[in-house]
């Protein structure tokens, strides 16, 4: 079939992925985005792709079907039963490339969403959005928030082959794929995103990964992820807590949540500027860690702390080769609006 809308538009959060403890499970979307708009073709003939891309990466992004978006745009298109047809896409790029915020994984989501938006009229469905992008990127965690938006903890379900749905008492049955869980977060945690002027690619990141880690540093991880939930929502755990004492506990609960030993420590030599920030952050007492596979640097931490955070990478700032993004939590995840 052919769409029946005219244009859609997609926005798209940043995202910062495993939070230190979190190795490609937990996830966490930003009030920052990507926006795109897809109209299709007057000419019914002219089947190709015209691309506008404006911001981040409008002179290294290429303007083809090669184009990350694009190629998954059509893919989805077809998974939604749409015949293929010519559009022209406009980008207003925010989110940096290369960073550790999410880039590619909104280029999944927002390619997807845009499909879904041309074939289905009312909401959209996340979580056939959702796994898609998961499939696609292979590694939810970043495509996670960006779907739902919030914290999310991420997972691949595997069952022995040939059984499909395992069966859950008093539930429905779980199949086999990727899944999330989205988690509340308190409006007062707030996130830092330090963005250096140096990029590092995930392939990289990933090749700096032992094959094996020893079971003390995988119960330390799992000890310390185990704490995100709360962390992030302490009045949920702390319910006689008030003001500062409140504060106190969630922020500490961050720093321990964000602790690391699976991941941040083999990555450190590819990017020493971001280890270095992170060292000074934890040594002032601030929840920080590596943005995804970085070169970013995330610092959480609830209340008010602008200023406090500000004088901590006061040189960093200073020097011009880093800048700061002071950013909410975002809630709603991908959105669109059809035309």
């Amino acid at each position: 079939m052919m769409p029946e809308i005219h244009s859609v538009k997609v926005r798209v959060p940043a995202t910062s992925a495993n939070l230190g403890s979190g190795f490609d499970a937990v996830g966490l979307a930003l009030e920052y985005y990507d926006e795109l708009e897809f109209t299709v073709n007057p000419d019914a003939a002219d089947v190709a792709a015209h691309i506008e891309i404006h911001g981040e990466g409008e002179r290294t992004l290429p303007r083809d079907e090669t184009h990350l978006v694009v190629s998954t745009f059509r893919k989805a298109c077809e998974t939604f039963g749409l015949r293929k047809f010519g559009f022209t896409m406009v980008a207003h790029n925010r989110i940096p490339q290369a960073r550790g915020m999410g880039s590619s994984a909104e280029a999944i989501v927002a390619g997807i969403a845009a499909a879904a938006g041309f074939a289905h009229r009312g909401e959209l469905n996340r979580a056939a959005i959702f796994d898609l992008a998961a499939h696609v990127e292979g590694h939810p965690d970043n495509v996670a928030p960006a779907v739902y938006g919030g914290l999310t903890v991420s997972y691949d379900f595997e069952t022995a082959e040939g059984v499909g749905s395992v069966a859950i008492a008093g539930g429905e049955p779980l199949r086999s794929g990727f899944h999330a869980v989205n988690y509340p977060v308190d409006p007062a945690v707030d996130a830092f995103v330090f963005v250096p002027d140096y990029e590092l690619s995930t392939e990289k990141a990933r090749e700096a990964l032992p094959a094996r880690v020893s079971h003390q540093d995988a119960v330390y991880n799992v000890s310390r992820v185990g704490l995100m939930p709360a962390a992030m929502n302490p009045a949920s755990l702390v319910a006689d807590a008030r003001g500062a004492d409140l504060a106190d506990r969630a922020n500490a609960l961050l720093f321990a949540a964000t602790q690391d030993r699976l991941h941040q420590p083999y990555r450190a030599s590819l990017m020493p500027p971001s280890t270095a920030l992170i060292a000074k952050f934890r040594k002032a007492g601030f929840a920080a860690a590596v943005s995804g596979a970085g070169p970013c640097v995330l610092v959480l931490h609830y209340g008010d702390a602008v200023g406090a955070v500000e004088e901590v990478a006061h040189d960093e700032l200073a020097g011009g080769h880093w800048r700061m993004l002071h950013l909410p939590v975002n809630t709603t995840g991908v959105r669109i609006e059809r035309v």
